[in-house]
């Protein structure tokens, strides 16, 4: 039975934060327990660019659109690649970090993440068949985000992006006050999360091969 590809998103532009350790207690977790795992950097690895015409947002279609950077096909063919994608941010402003929003505009474009049909209202859900796990943390109280945010940074990721293209999350976890927490409480946290990888890595549902383009 093929291995599960799991790809991490780490969506903080700031190098060797609390995500980073989260991530990576994930994904050693995850490789331990059998899966693949390719991991996307925005401390380390190229943000893109925010669009500035419409065929940066859709996959071509026509000579006018012209190609894709290399690092927007190498990100879409990663995506294309996962079975499970594991999101790790920090709230900002109520909200993700524009790295990580960028990436998403530019990553989860129309032709590739989803796409309108033809007549009607309707689209269609081009990654359906995937899961994801969003965790977030925040300096914000629980009750803060839930009541004042209406937890919005999550609900974006999860209702506007993922599950609007057909990805199904399989769990949320909001790392609340980090800016007040003990050394203890982090390490707990860390702890956790492989926890997390292993877990997803034995439900992950592997894909056909011949599915993933390079």
């Amino acid at each position: 039975m093929p291995a599960p590809r799991i790809l991490v998103v780490i969506g903080t532009p700031l190098p060797g934060t609390l995500n980073h350790a989260l991530a990576r207690s994930y994904a050693e977790s995850a490789r331990t327990a059998g899966a693949e795992v390719r991991i996307v950097d925005l401390a380390a690895d190229p943000v893109p660019g925010h669009p500035s015409a419409r065929g940066e947002v859709r996959m071509p279609r026509t000579d006018a659109d012209g190609p894709l950077a290399p690092e927007i096909r190498s990100y879409i063919a990663d995506v294309e690649w996962a079975d499970h994608l594991a999101f790790f941010f920090p709230q900002w402003w109520g909200s993700s970090p524009a790295a990580l929003k960028t990436w998403i505009d530019r990553v989860f474009v129309s032709g590739f993440a989803y796409r309108y049909r033809p007549t009607g209202r309707l689209w269609d859900k081009l990654l359906t068949g995937r899961t994801a796990r969003i965790v977030m943390t925040m300096d914000s109280p629980a009750f803060w985000n839930a009541f004042v945010y209406r937890d919005s940074a999550v609900r974006s990721l999860r209702a506007a992006t993922l599950e609007f293209c057909g990805v199904r999350v399989r769990g949320v976890t909001r790392l609340a006050e980090v800016r007040h927490r003990a050394e203890a409480d982090r390490e707990r946290w860390i702890g956790g999360m492989a926890s997390f990888g292993a877990t997803d890595a034995a439900a992950a549902v592997a894909r056909p091969r011949e599915a993933v383009t390079a």
